[in-house]
């Protein structure tokens, strides 16, 4: 397992990650409902099962249900089963999602996509565990814990009046948030590597690994479907690519690099010192691209990037960026 990977395949060594990580362990730990919050792409169904698998249920099932996929007048069914004759075509009884989640956790994934009618069915299920299969004449006591996924506001929806502020308090006895891939970009290259790996051992190619341009062009991209989008981006580049050496698509100059005696001499460079110098050349370009729009204006730049003028100008001083370059 890479340093800074996670048992439930999540992966990074930044602050805000590290912080997100120990939220995870701590939950892990206590049988309680756990909200997961974050952009699409974040990771959060590998969170869900972190939690699960680092938990006194790891042995015990994990059973997502996609809740962007379950309409209304399927719900019920779905979640809770039926026994032979509750409707025409039951010939057999057929256990629901919770009943196959006995003893595990029951993961709710982009839980704000529930209608209201599913919203106060699963409702009457948290209060006290128990459920009745449709046609069962008795109800049934379950016991599973319970995870969701959102990536939406569901304060503001329970404002709105599109999610039940009494099913949030339910869900949201303790919640974690993941942060997007914009605010740990540190987390880029060593994730470039693990999927770039991953996609060789799955197709029986030889080592493969995108050059340093690549990592600094990677590095300034906003990857606003973060860790999944880069995911499938370096999965794009190395199905277009012949090279062990593999420049980026998008990046300037795109094309995929054959000769590895530039880029892979003999003891190739060391992890950290690769990443540092991709980080560099990602500083600089992204210096360079603030001043060009605020045409050397040094104080505008420093309030686009979100930096105080005085940090920015140490970064600009630490690279040999001078301003009146861009006047």
């Amino acid at each position: 397992m890479p340093d800074g990977e996670d048992p439930g395949g999540l992966l990074g060594s930044s602050q805000v990650f590290r912080e997100a990580m120990a939220v995870v362990a701590r939950l892990a730990r206590v049988d309680v409902p756990v909200l997961i919050l974050g952009e699409t792409g974040t990771g959060k169904e590998l969170v869900a099962r972190s939690l699960h698998y680092r938990g006194g249920r790891r042995d015990r099932p994990f059973v997502p249900v996609d809740c962007g996929a379950l309409p209304e007048t399927l719900f019920e069914g779905e979640l809770f089963g039926h026994v032979r004759g509750a409707y025409t075509d039951a010939r057999r009884d057929a256990a629901g999602l919770v009943a196959q989640a006995e003893g595990g956790t029951l993961f709710f994934d982009e839980i704000h996509a529930l209608s209201l009618r599913s919203q106060a069915s699963l409702l009457r299920f948290l209060q006290d565990f128990r459920y009745r299969p449709l046609g069962a004449p008795h109800s049934r006591k379950a016991d599973v814990r319970i995870v969701a996924a959102t990536n939406r506001e569901l304060k503001q929806g329970a404002q709105d009046g599109w999610f039940r502020e009494d099913l949030l308090y339910r869900l949201n006895v303790a919640n974690v948030r993941m942060p997007s891939l914009r605010e740990r970009p540190e987390d880029i290259p060593p994730l470039v590597e693990l999927f770039a790996s991953r996609f060789c051992a799955r197709y029986g190619w030889p080592g493969c690994r995108f050059d340093q341009a690549s990592l600094a062009w990677m590095l300034a991209q906003p990857w606003r479907g973060n860790v999944r989008e880069l995911e499938n981006f370096v999965q794009r580049c190395l199905l277009s690519c012949d090279g062990r050496v593999v420049h980026a698509e998008g990046c300037p100059a795109t094309h995929c690099t054959v000769d590895l005696a530039s880029e892979a001499a003999p003891g190739m460079q060391p992890f950290k010192e690769a990443r540092d110098q991709a980080l560099a050349a990602f500083e600089a370009a992204y210096l360079r691209s603030a001043l060009a729009r605020s045409h050397g204006n040094v104080s505008a730049a420093a309030r686009e990037a979100g930096k105080e003028r005085r940090v920015f100008g140490r970064l600009l001083k630490k690279h040999g960026i001078d301003r009146a370059e861009f006047s």
